[in-house]
């Protein structure tokens, strides 16, 4: 069975929203389930229909799209996000907040079938890990072109949840996996510092404290991730210091 991408696309201009919809019901991978005017409903529909992926303008009054992307909870089946915008000068920040990809207006057709194409390989790509994963990981399964590589655990740096999915780093490397942030923490050694960070104790090299209980971490190869107040005293006491 051929199972169908769920897309909301959110803009405020009414001619590109429908002309994008027409577009997209052409393709026989994706299913228009709802479009948007503006942010605020936007957001609201993206929490009720739970959408495979959305089409999202960037310039909108009082919200923009990029804003938007920061209202969600990247570890909660956060979905791919393909900005759609007129202004090519917004694609180094779209593409640092981690979007799946970016569109320009007018949408060229051939382009536009290049990223479905790649939703389609993403979601074709994705395993149920869960249901086949032992009680305790001793590799993180990550996603590649046409390939799954298994990163010891040791080996990991720290995990973090972003736009795209998560993300595993180590030493050398950045990679995604299919896993969430609650199996890794779960099923590895992977340490919770931040809602949307996990970090393995071995590869912590400083913790530097901040002020109003918030703190940083250095990891041996250099890296810096932060550490909420919620989360700090667990890992003081994981360390030993009480």
């Amino acid at each position: 069975m051929n199972h169908k991408l769920t897309a909301l696309v959110i803009d405020d201009e009414k001619f590109a929203r429908e002309e994008l919809i027409d577009l997209l019901h052409e393709s026989d991978c994706i299913q228009v389930i709802d479009e948007a005017n503006n942010a605020i409903d936007g957001l609201k529909k993206i929490h009720q229909l739970k959408p495979d992926v959305i089409f999202l303008d960037i310039q909108m009054p009082l919200i923009t799209g990029i804003e938007l992307i920061g209202m969600l909870d990247p570890d909660n089946n956060m979905p791919h996000v393909v900005f759609v915008t007129a202004y090519d000068q917004y694609a180094i920040q779209a593409f640092e907040d981690n979007a799946f990809d970016y569109l320009l207006k007018p949408i060229d057709t051939a382009r536009l079938q290049k990223t479905l194409q790649r939703l389609k390989r993403t979601q074709q790509e994705k395993v149920s890990y869960q249901a086949i994963s032992p009680n305790q990981l001793e590799q993180v399964p990550c996603v590649g072109h046409n390939r799954i590589m298994l990163i010891p655990t040791d080996n990991v740096e720290f995990a973090c949840s972003e736009v795209c999915g998560v993300q595993i780093q180590t030493a050398e490397h950045k990679m995604t996996t299919q896993l969430t942030l609650k199996i890794l923490e779960e099923k590895t050694p992977l340490l919770r510092c931040h809602r949307q960070y996990l970090v393995h104790l071995k590869a912590i090299r400083e913790i530097k404290l901040i002020d109003n209980g918030l703190a940083e971490i250095t990891t041996i190869s250099g890296h810096h991730i932060p550490v909420s107040r919620r989360y700090l005293k667990d890992l003081k006491e994981r360390l030993g210091f009480f």
